[in-house]
């Protein structure tokens, strides 16, 4: 599970976590700045989705990290919505990185997905982590736009049936 040294982690549901204690994760795994990047505006006004959105705790049962799901879509040139799941931020502070709790969390979040309907999972991250560990590929995104700047090669996605997918499309939030 792990690459520098085994930890030993408990994975709960993000929901049971104090969200003042998730923000102040976040503030220190990506800065206070960070509610200016793209991916923010991909979420906003949207709830993280509580049953694939998960928290690791150490050893000590003290935060480590997180990893949070959210519904977006992917609206075509016609105007078709197709639903997504978007996955992040995956956010484990710094003094904990390394250790496998982004690797669990992600893999957490993966596994609960319902097999029966899965829904494509979009994220914006490094190609070659998320695509050897998980599948995630920038293969089927080169005509998707997203609401900001954004680096291209980074917008990955996972599906089990990529011919689904449209070609082209912008992604932003679900809203109903």
């Amino acid at each position: 599970m792990t690459r520098k040294s085994e930890v030993l982690s408990t994975i709960i549901p993000l929901a049971d976590v104090d969200p003042d204690l998730v923000e102040t994760l976040l503030d220190t795994a990506f800065e206070p700045e960070r509610h200016q990047r793209t991916a923010y505006r991909l979420r906003e006004g949207c709830e993280f989705l509580p049953g694939l959105s998960f928290a690791a705790l150490d050893d000590h049962e003290l935060l480590a990290g997180t990893i949070q799901c959210w519904p977006v879509a992917l609206t075509d040139p016609e105007g078709r919505r197709h639903p997504m799941i978007m996955v992040g931020p995956v956010a484990v502070l710094p003094s904990q990185q390394g250790r496998g709790y982004g690797q669990a969390l992600v893999t957490a979040s993966m596994t609960a997905i319902d097999p029966r309907a899965p829904l494509p999972q979009v994220l914006i991250g490094d190609p070659d982590y998320y695509g050897r560990f998980f599948g995630f590929a920038n293969t089927h995104t080169g005509g998707w736009d997203l609401p900001g700047p954004f680096e291209r090669h980074r917008l990955l996605c996972r599906t089990a049936n990529p011919a689904i997918l449209p070609q082209q499309g912008m992604l932003g939030p679900w809203r109903g």
